[in-house]
């Protein structure tokens, strides 16, 4: 902290100053009237007491305010520490009686930013809600038309628009996902024992043509295993991790999905993800490959799913040293 911006050092120009200066009178007050043989002394002796007077004085309105400050230093601690997306309050009841007016105006701050956040979040989840009816509609328009002209530019052009379409939808689904792991949108009244394996071999049976198309080997390792969560949220939380595993899989390679008690796991073998960036693939619209098509959100889904769900999400390298080993263990 510089000069014009330390409390510290404010105080010690206001302070120290007309103190010595208050001294300096005094003393030459009593230098005049001691008796001109003891002048010399009085003159050391008074200097002395000056250095350590104002040495003194210096000592104790830096100490004062250091401790003075160190609630705000607390303060500033524990806001660091928070998460980005953590907007409770912070309690004031905990903090001095001069910080309560600033607390009171920052809670306010934080109020008003979580309501904005959560006017988003719900708009967004209205959107993404409203849209996959007609976007599901379009799908089963264009593959019935699909069926019923195979000429090769109008199948080459449905095929085109079928794509698209399927994208949207996935993306959707995905921002819906996104919306529903939000913690203020989670319900824990949804929450029920699930057969986690039987979740798994569903999810796994939709992907099996995503996978053919790449000749990937896509196959599961199922132990009977039941944990307590959201059926709809644990299925987005298992089909984003499929997902990201087969587009990121060279094709003729293998997708593996495990299930054991209160944990699962997806490895490939794909290109894997560096150390340094398996903390930074959880950020939304993140992306390791441009190649890629994707928006970015899967991995921060599942991510999410995993925080409301109290389950730990790893990224470590398979057994056999290439690709990618993503793990949830519940708890």
């Amino acid at each position: 902290m510089n000069g014009s911006g330390s409390i510290r050092l404010r105080l010690l120009r206001w302070v120290i100053p007309p103190v010595l200066l208050m001294n300096l009178l005094a003393g030459a007050l009593a230098y005049l009237l001691a008796p001109p043989p003891l002048r010399d002394v009085v003159l050391r002796t008074l200097v002395l007491l000056e250095i350590v007077f104002a040495l003194g004085c210096v000592g104790l309105v830096w100490f004062s305010v250091s401790n003075g400050l160190r609630p705000l230093s607390r303060l500033r601690t524990e806001l660091n520490a928070r998460e980005g997306d953590d907007l409770a309050p912070i309690a004031a009841a905990e903090v001095p009686y001069e910080l309560e007016p600033v607390v009171s105006a920052f809670n306010g701050l934080l109020a008003k930013v979580g309501e904005g956040a959560q006017a988003r979040q719900d708009f967004l989840a209205n959107v993404a809600h409203q849209l996959r009816t007609p976007l599901a509609g379009l799908k089963t328009q264009l593959e019935w038309l699909g069926a019923r002209h195979a000429e090769p530019d109008t199948a080459k052009s449905v095929g085109l628009m079928l794509s698209a379409t399927e994208r949207m939808i996935r993306q959707t689904n995905q921002l819906l996902a996104l919306a529903r792991a939000e913690p203020h949108h989670f319900e824990k009244t949804r929450l029920e024992p699930l057969a986690l394996d039987a979740l798994v071999a569903d999810a796994v049976q939709s992907f099996v043509d995503q996978a053919r198309l790449k000749n990937i080997d896509i196959g599961f390792d199922l132990t009977p295993a039941t944990v307590i969560g959201d059926r709809f949220l644990l299925r987005d939380l298992i089909d984003n991790l499929i997902d990201n595993a087969i587009r990121y899989t060279p094709p003729n390679g293998a997708v593996t999905v495990s299930v054991r008690p209160k944990l699962l796991t997806v490895e490939d073998n794909g290109p894997g993800i560096p150390p340094a960036r398996r903390e930074q693939v959880f950020n939304r619209y993140v992306r390791l490959d441009d190649k890629t098509h994707g928006s970015g959100l899967g991995l921060a889904i599942v991510r999410d799913i995993a925080v409301v769900h109290g389950a730990r999400l790893t990224i470590s390298d398979p057994p056999e040293g290439r690709g990618a080993l993503f793990t949830v263990k519940f708890a």
